[in-house]
């Protein structure tokens, strides 16, 4: 089963189109990179995915689940993060987590969060508010968050912002571990090329809310005749503009 299968999906707002026509499947156990500007329509994808925007059209299926009929049982095994989402500033890390960890009634919380206080190294923050830590501890607050209920499909939005380099190495590999041990299927929608390259199994490019290529990163890269994701993405972006 795939964890995600989309069809055919638009999202129209008022005076833009801010998803147009794209179709796409996530197997479970794969890596799936969103690659675009901004404005791409990457989030508004990722929101309908969660059930918190309603497509204009299309299906999406997730996880075996119809997101527009039944998206609660999709949920409980599903889980997102993204750095540029606060979370309740007054409430402590710890107890942000334990808000969560009820949420989707995560069984022996306590020591479930011990476990991603260590993974992430948040001991030291477990006490301070949320509203306090600094911009790369968020994002591994928002990490742990993620992991709380030990999901089948992770939808992560940039997940190494603001982190630095050997602590964003740590945070992918703890990510490709994970994956491999739970069988997880992960959509990434990233900026970093590097992380792409190093994560995804295949990317799609998105321009003004199509999917203008897509493909495994190895291969996009020999396609174009560059020798980075990066240089493509800007070979597309700058092909489009033109």
């Amino acid at each position: 089963m795939d964890a995600i299968t989309v069809t055919n999906l638009v999202k129209h707002y008022p005076h833009t189109l801010a998803v147009d026509d794209i179709s796409f499947t996530l197997p479970q156990g794969g890596v799936l990179g969103l690659l675009g500007g901004n404005g791409a329509g990457k989030t508004t994808t990722i929101s309908m995915l969660l059930g918190l925007l309603v497509p204009t059209s299309g299906q999406i299926t997730v996880l075996g689940h119809d997101i527009a009929r039944d998206r609660f049982a999709a949920l409980a095994r599903m889980n997102f993060s993204s750095p540029y989402i606060a979370l309740p500033a007054r409430l402590s890390v710890a107890e942000n987590l334990r808000v969560y960890g009820h949420l989707y009634n995560v069984p022996h919380l306590s020591r479930r969060i011990g476990e991603l206080a260590e993974q992430f190294h948040l001991g030291a923050l477990l006490a301070r508010p949320a509203g306090e830590i600094s911009a790369g501890q968020k994002t591994r607050v928002a990490l742990a968050k993620s992991l709380i209920n030990k999901p089948d499909l992770l939808l992560l939005d940039e997940p190494t912002a603001s982190l630095d380099p050997d602590t964003g190495d740590y945070v992918r590999t703890t990510l490709e571990t994970y994956r491999r041990e739970h069988n997880a299927a992960i959509l990434l929608a990233s900026h970093n090329m590097a992380e792409v390259e190093r994560l995804c199994d295949t990317v799609l490019m998105l321009k003004a809310g199509k999917i203008v290529d897509r493909g495994p990163p190895d291969e996009l890269i020999a396609r174009y005749g560059r020798e980075t994701l990066e240089q493509v993405f800007l070979d597309i972006a700058r092909r489009e503009e033109a």
